[in-house]
Parts: structure tokens; C-alpha cells; sequence
């Protein structure tokens, strides 16, 4: 049975898993989760391929999704000896194991303690989170026994790296300034990031990769669209902000994501501020964004955002989440028209930009 990761500074559940997959001894259970679904996918694939490598491969493999899946099911799949195979494979789909009835619970804490050794069972975590209770003793003792792998976003140095070497397969090269505007224009996302690499290297007619390239050929998530727009408002250009933001209401963007984008840029630029009055720069601002979120900020968003603040004020900063206030309370309040209560809030800003 594969080993849970139980330290720090130990193997990480997805580095345990690349062991399994490459020794080829695999655990009885392991339970998938994370943000990451590109991630999740591959290594969801690698398992089965492994494991169900011959002919008999649909009679060994048994998916339950939360319509399908029921302890009996569920039982009956691992009572199920392998074809043609030295194990069979149990996918379950999106179960939310902290919702299960009292006598579920009890059955799944024990089919989940005596799995055969023939059989893997892996749970994967989509949509629904993976919480184990602690008071739910028998169960959590059955989930302790297996493999948790969670599938976290990249850090930028290891998605500049993917980034890269996905251009290179496509005869490309690639910057690291481009691969962090890249990322950042997509969200992150590497499920986003294999689509567009394809779609960027066909555009492209010179050997490396530019913004430009990138700019012609992705369409930028929301936080991407509205930093530009908050970019144009700090320098001054009302014009610019005013055309992105009509441009993104005309594509059915919704006034309250929209605003609460903007308002976090915002809250970027008074923390900007903050770190460069304290003399301590990016640093700073890192420090702070990351007791904010939880997690170091885009090294593309860092950069431009200390930009931006060399060009506005604390005073500035101050009115801005103000501002950001009443318009939301106004949105929210269902009180007049929306794209007029955003187009007021650029122009006030223009304004207050021009005050310094």
C-alpha cells in the first residue's frame, strides 16, 4: 500500500504516486484533490493506463459518479475479481463522504478497511471537497489508510518551466517574462495553458515567442482585462478604461464580478503603497498579499502593480476603496443603472488621479 505523506519536508503525496506508477506497486486507495485539473487528469490517466493495461480493460475498470453510486454498487465492484489483469480499478467520482448517512458511513468505513488486493480504488475530488471528519472515527481510520494526493496550482517558477517545455515540443521558444504574462493572461489554469500554447505556436512565424504573439492570440480572464483597465485609470487615460470596461459589459460580463476585480486591484495598490512607504518594496508587497490570500501573488501582477502605485497616492488609494464601497452597495442595492454606476466610478477615479 502506498505510504501517506506525513511530514513536511517528506515525499509529497503526488511525488509517492509518481513512485507507484513507476515501480508499478500500487496502492489499495488514493484520494485525488485540488485545483490543478490538468494535473489530476494526467495522473488520473497514468493510473489507468497502468493498471488496465490489456484486453479485458472496461470489464476491470468500474466509474461510479454520485447518480451511479451506491454502497451496494460500490460493493459489489469490489467483490469483482479481475479478467485477463492482476487488479481491477474503482473510480469513484465526486462523492462527498461528509455527507453520508449514518449507516453509509458505517459500510463505507468498512468495505474501505478490507479492500482486496487485487482491487485500487481511487476517489476523485472534482467539484465536491474532500473533508474527513475527525469524530467520524472509522471512517477517517479507513481514509487514513490511503494516499492523498491534491493537486495544487503550480508555483510561476514550475509553470514557466511547463510552459517552456510545451513550446519547445512545438519547435518554439519562450522568455520567462512571456511565460509569466502568458500565465497570468490565462489565470494560471493548465487545462487553459495546453490549449493556448498550441494555438500561440501555430500564430507565431518567428522562432521565440513574444507578447505580442500572446496578445493576438489569447483572450485574457477577467482579473487580466480588468488590471489593464485599472492600469489606464492610474495613468490618467479616463478614454482607455472607459472603452475596456464598455467592452467587457458588451460581452456579457457581470457588473458585480466585474467591480469586486476592480476593487481587488485596488486593495493591491493601497498594500503597494503601504510596503513602499515602509521601504520595503516588492518584498513588502509579497509579505503583505500573501497574509492576505494565502499565497505569493503573480510575479507579473507583483511588478505591475508596484508600477502602477509609483504613479498614485495614498490619498489616492484611500478614496479608491471608498469609492469601490459605494458602488458596490449601489449595485448591489438594485438602485439605478449598473453600466452607469461603473462608468461614474472610472470617471470619479479619473478625478481623483488628476487630484494626486
Amino acid at each position: 500500500m502506498a505510504k501517506k505523506p506525513t511530514r513536511s519536508d517528506g515525499p509529497t503525496g503526488l511525488e509517492l504516486l509518481k513512485q507507484d506508477l513507476k515501480s508499478g506497486q500500487f496502492g489499495r486507495l488514493y484520494l485525488f484533490c485540488g485545483e490543478e485539473a490538468y494535473l489530476r487528469d494526467h495522473y488520473l490517466q497514468a493510473l489507468q493506463d497502468k493498471l488496465l493495461d490489456g484486453p479485458a480493460r472496461d470489464f476491470n475498470y468500474h466509474r461510479f459518479t454520485p447518480e451511479t453510486m451506491t454502497m451496494q454498487t460500490f460493493s459489489d465492484a469490489l467483490d469483482a475479481l479481475p479478467m485477463l489483469a492482476q487488479r481491477t480499478l474503482i473510480q469513484v467520482e465526486d462523492c462527498d463522504l461528509s455527507r453520508l448517512g449514518e449507516s453509509d458511513r458505517e459500510t463505507m468505513a468498512a468495505l474501505l478497511s478490507d479492500i482486496p488486493d487485487y482491487c485500487t480504488v481511487v476517489f476523485v475530488f472534482r467539484t465536491v471537497e474532500l473533508k474527513i471528519d475527525g469524530r467520524q472515527k472509522k471512517l477517517k481510520d479507513a481514509l487514513d489508510r490511503g494516499l492523498i494526493v491534491e493537486f495544487a496550482r503550480q508555483s510561476p517558477r514550475e509553470l514557466n518551466t511547463w510552459i517552456r517545455r510545451h513550446f519547445r515540443a512545438q519547435g518554439k521558444d519562450i522568455g520567462e517574462r512571456e511565460c509569466e504574462f502568458l500565465s497570468f493572461v490565462t489565470g494560471g489554469s493548465m487545462t487553459t495553458l495546453s490549449g493556448e500554447i498550441g494555438k500561440i505556436a501555430a500564430y507565431a512565424s518567428g522562432d521565440v515567442i513574444t507578447q505580442q504573439d500572446i496578445s493576438a492570440v489569447v483572450i485574457p480572464v477577467l482579473d487580466a482585462e480588468v488590471f489593464d483597465l485599472t492600469d489606464a485609470v492610474a495613468s490618467g487615460d479616463y478614454e482607455t478604461a472607459l472603452q475596456k470596461l464598455r467592452t467587457l459589459l458588451q460581452l456579457q460580463q457581470e457588473p458585480i464580478p466585474l467591480l469586486a476585480a476592480l476593487g481587488s486591484q485596488m486593495r493591491r495598490l493601497l498594500c503597494a503603497r503601504t510596503a513602499m512607504n515602509a521601504g520595503k518594496g516588492e518584498a513588502g508587497l509579497t509579505e503583505l498579499l500573501k497574509a492576505a490570500t494565502g499565497r505569493a501573488p503573480h510575479p507579473y501582477v507583483l511588478q505591475k502593480t508596484m508600477t502602477m502605485a509609483r504613479r498614485v497616492t495614498d490619498q489616492f488609494c484611500a478614496r479608491a476603496m471608498t469609492l469601490c464601497l459605494e458602488a458596490d452597495a449601489r449595485l448591489k442595492g438594485f438602485s439605478g443603472d449598473d453600466q452607469q454606476t461603473l462608468e461614474l466610478l472610472l470617471l470619479n477615479l479619473a478625478q481623483e488621479v488628476q487630484r494626486g
